[in-house]
């Protein structure tokens, strides 16, 4: 069998970047950690430059992280991308296909017409109208529509008064005119994340809040254990990740007392919950899956 060529783009050093760096690398005898901050492109010669390394000379290119933090210039990163796909590279998961999962609206957007059942969320410019939402809602979560493991994530309850409710929504604007305003569910200190490869189930973990925190994330406390999901969930996840067609991938949900609802759908996946969680090599499954694709 050919052994291909394949770079990993990711953070050099971190532990997930470097584990799928590990299972490349175990099966093709090729290493590239690839730091998205110090590639080029040159139009003109149709090269995207990562030090010497001509991306669009490779066979594959795997994503495992795009960037450290979320943000428009990370939609400027996979546009990049797209030059080594029209090369020729087959890029894992579509640097189209990714782009559709960075931003949350539009993600939000793709799993509501889908008929995904998720959070009551609103999403308006206005501070008037984020109030009335808040009002509404009883306990709003804003949610910048770039940001991954809560980070930015702000509670407002309509306890506060209405100039102190005001003046945290003026806050949250300030570096978020477009408002993605969610109401607050309560996990029970627990949700999900459903594992996919190539549209296939793989498994499910659980993030378990070990803290006060509104949030499970691992960066708020949160641990990882097994959870054993039934179909009807199953099913569920399987209809939230089609319309995306993602080779990796992980649909957050969250099991409430109206029944299971929808957070996302990851535009990377994340490996070490699935791993720590439920036992599964998701580093060495993509590499498989990787050469599978590119081999034919």
């Amino acid at each position: 069998m050919h052994k291909p060529k394949i770079g990993v783009i990711g953070i050099p050093g971190k532990w997930s970047t470097e584990t799928l760096a590990d299972a490349v690398e175990k099966r093709t005898g090729f290493r590239l950690v690839i730091d998205m901050a110090k590639v080029t492109l040159d139009l003109a010669q149709g090269r995207l430059l990562f030090g010497e390394q001509d991306l669009c000379q490779l066979d594959g290119l795997v994503v495992k992280k795009i960037s450290r933090e979320y943000s428009p210039n990370t939609l400027d990163r996979l546009e990049l991308l797209r030059v080594a796909e029209q090369a020729g590279v087959r890029v894992f998961s579509g640097a189209q296909n990714m782009l559709r999962l960075i931003d949350r609206l539009s993600c939000t957007v793709t799993l509501s017409n889908a008929g995904i059942p998720m959070p009551q969320t609103r999403i308006s410019e206005d501070i008037e109208a984020a109030a009335q939402t808040v009002q509404h809602f009883g306990s709003a979560v804003f949610k910048p529509l770039f940001s991954t493991k809560a980070r930015g994530m702000q509670v407002i309850d309509n306890t506060l008064s209405a100039p102190q409710m005001q003046d945290a929504i003026r806050r949250f604007q300030k570096d978020n005119p477009m408002m993605y305003i969610q109401q607050r569910v309560n996990l029970s200190g627990r949700d999900l994340g459903m594992v996919f490869l190539g549209g296939e189930y793989l498994g499910t973990y659980a993030r378990v809040s070990q803290t006060a925190s509104w949030n499970t994330t691992i960066n708020s406390g949160g641990r990882y254990e097994n959870y054993d999901a039934g179909q009807e969930l199953i099913d569920l996840a399987h209809r939230a990740q089609a319309p995306f067609d993602m080779d990796f991938t992980t649909v957050d949900v969250a099991l409430t007392d109206e029944g299971p609802i929808v957070f996302e759908v990851s535009a990377f996946g994340g490996f070490r919950g699935a791993l720590e969680g439920s036992g599964i090599d998701a580093a060495g499954a993509y590499a498989d899956y990787a050469l599978r694709k590119i081999n034919g």
